[in-house]
């Protein structure tokens, strides 16, 4: 027999989330810039594109928007760099960069693919992960993980590493210019 949860109590919940709205909105904040930040990032690889594929902007800005997921369009930046790149420090920093990226985009992941789950006062108290595991020959839905002080401190630490990664990128990209052209 299927079980479903409890209905919440909509209006009671209406009644008092008034009082829980601040820390409701700190959390919707921090994850707003969290994907924000990442999707800023994400896009930055269109230049990364731009450069292996020795091309314009609105070119690698077409081939980054035809490859639906970032995975795929990692998987073509670090193609393209094996083929393109020769120098071993040019590369180890792009994969470094990559890395980190992919690092960020797991922890954005849970906010972006979780149900969030909220208590009679309105207040976010955790998130259930989407994400099917096998564990001991059993499926089962992903992590829950508490919505705490540790949990929103780590997010806005990853929209700091967003952020000098972001500045790390820039500052790469003419070094991997000038690498191509030094191989051409």
């Amino acid at each position: 027999m299927t079980n479903l949860p409890p209905r919440p109590d909509f209006e009671a919940i209406e009644a008092i989330s008034h009082k829980t709205a601040d820390r409701r909105t700190e959390i919707l904040a921090l994850i707003g810039n969290l994907v924000y930040s990442w999707s800023n990032n994400e896009s930055m690889f269109i230049y990364v594109m731009m450069l292996l594929l020795k091309t314009d902007q609105t070119s690698a800005t077409v081939v980054f928007a035809t490859l639906n997921t970032t995975r795929a369009r990692l998987d073509l930046v670090q193609r393209l760099a094996a083929v393109n790149i020769s120098d071993k420090a040019v590369a180890k920093r792009l994969n470094s960069i990559i890395d980190r990226f992919n690092d960020c985009t797991r922890f954005r992941n849970e906010f972006n693919h979780c149900i969030y789950t909220l208590n009679d006062r309105g207040e976010i108290t955790a998130t259930h992960a989407l994400r099917i595991q096998e564990r001991r020959g059993r499926l089962q839905i992903g992590e829950v993980r508490k919505m705490d002080s540790n949990r929103t401190k780590t997010i806005a630490d990853t929209i700091g590493e967003l952020r000098k990664l972001n500045k790390d990128i820039w500052e790469f990209l003419p070094k991997l210019k000038e690498s191509l052209a030094a191989k051409a």
